[in-house]
């Protein structure tokens, strides 16, 4: 254990490297967040899944946080000042959870898949418009516009209100911002989803913001004004942000590991391993703010947690521990007995996950099966990380979109 607290580097580019570290240094490390904010850092698989579910942690500020002050600190404002189930506990949880559910039930799910593999093709068709043979940013043209197409048709997001919706919650993830920069987001963050609901309350659709904005005009005590507001940012934000991360990791370890690739192409049942492999290596959130000890937690080793401690859990240093993934930084789609907590454990468990893994169920295939040929741009120690110790996501992914050629279609459909 350090005598002071070890500062979480904001830029995205030693978030594996800094896990590693924080996990042998000990069970939890008290460690520095951006406004001087300290929590302990749970990097270790074991540990990360026991404080999930332990009844000692919370995740409600309002109630667990000694002195805290909602909106004081702006880069938390999406993290810890909205009100919706990923801020609460116990009843409340349970509450806001069931009305946001029923829309992700594996039935429904399966039930999006013609909607999600219309807008891949429409993405693929697209992108074989271009010119061939010239660096495209994959991310900006296909892994990007999947899933936050697929969630802002769901919330029924109008076209000229998606720009900014998405800018801002992309916005959210970017933890090296200033104090002033963060402050700006979070305004226009809460201003665009206030801008949906009043759309949707003048012109209500078939969609889950009209639902859920039905529900809180019939029976507020059930939905308040803050608990929808927050629910749209939780939902949006989760459903546009995962998937995109997936599918650009996915597509970098297979163009490094073409032997993987053909096995998949091969057996498309493999597509699933190379799903739950990417969310192992490469999850899509690294730490998740925030959590807090409602009670002493000893930890041995010398470390305990004390109440009103601020917990930051280490999801996706779970999949990257030695001791629960043996060679971790070693990509394989037959790994066995692959554990990882890429959409987390316990009761907040992420409802979108069923959803995040059908788009890359999807989406992966078809762009391989489209572009057979597909490579990268440039070399992949030249990907620029997210300047964020939250998110892990590229900035960019350069690819050329060769096209197979007449003869050899290869896997191309």
């Amino acid at each position: 254990m350090t005598s002071s607290p070890i500062t979480l580097d904001t830029t995205g580019r030693h978030l594996y490297a800094q896990a590693d570290q924080l996990r042998a240094q000990g069970p939890a490390v008290r460690v520095t967040m951006p406004s001087n904010l300290t929590a302990w850092s749970v990097t270790r698989g074991d540990i990360a899944r026991t404080l999930l579910v332990d009844p000692r942690v919370s995740k409600d500020a309002r109630k667990s946080w000694p002195g805290y002050r909602p909106f004081a600190i702006p880069w938390l404002a999406a993290w810890v000042d909205v009100v919706s189930m990923f801020t609460s506990d116990g009843a409340d949880h349970k509450r806001l959870k069931d009305l946001v559910g029923r829309a992700f039930t594996a039935r429904r799910i399966e039930a999006m898949r013609p909607a999600v593999e219309a807008i891949v093709t429409s993405l693929l068709d697209a992108m074989e418009a271009l010119e061939p043979d010239q660096p495209v940013n994959l991310r900006a043209v296909f892994s990007y516009p999947v899933p936050t197409r697929v969630i802002c048709d769901l919330f029924g997001v109008p076209d000229e209100q998606r720009p900014e919706m998405l800018r801002v919650i992309d916005a959210v993830l970017d933890t090296s911002a200033s104090d002033e920069t963060a402050a700006q987001i979070r305004d226009d963050m809460f201003a665009a989803m206030r801008t949906l609901i009043a759309t949707k309350r003048a012109t209500p659709g078939d969609d889950m913001t009209s639902i859920l904005l039905a529900t809180h005009e019939a029976h507020g005590d059930r939905l308040s004004e803050d608990e929808l507001v927050s629910t749209l940012i939780l939902m949006i934000g989760a459903g546009s942000e995962t998937a995109v991360s997936l599918i650009n990791h996915a597509v970098v370890e297979l163009l490094a590991h073409p032997d993987q690739l053909a096995a998949a192409i091969a057996d498309p049942t493999r597509w699933d391993d190379v799903t739950e492999e990417t969310l192992r290596k490469h999850p899509p959130i690294m730490h998740l703010p925030l959590r807090y000890a409602t009670a002493d937690i000893d930890l041995g080793e010398g470390v305990t947690i004390r109440q009103g401690d601020l917990i930051l859990i280490g999801f996706g240093a779970h999949g990257r521990d030695p001791k629960t993934n043996p060679q971790p930084d070693h990509f394989d789609i037959d790994r066995d007995d692959r554990q990882h907590l890429a959409f987390g454990h316990g009761i907040h468990f992420c409802l979108g996950a069923p959803l995040a893994r059908l788009e890359a169920r999807v989406a992966l295939p078809a762009l391989f099966a489209r572009f057979p040929r597909l490579r990268l741009a440039t070399d992949e120690d030249g990907l620029l990380p997210q300047p964020s110790f939250i998110g892990n996501d590229y900035r960019e992914l350069p690819v050329v979109l060769t096209t197979a050629q007449a003869g050899n279609t290869g896997a191309a459909a």
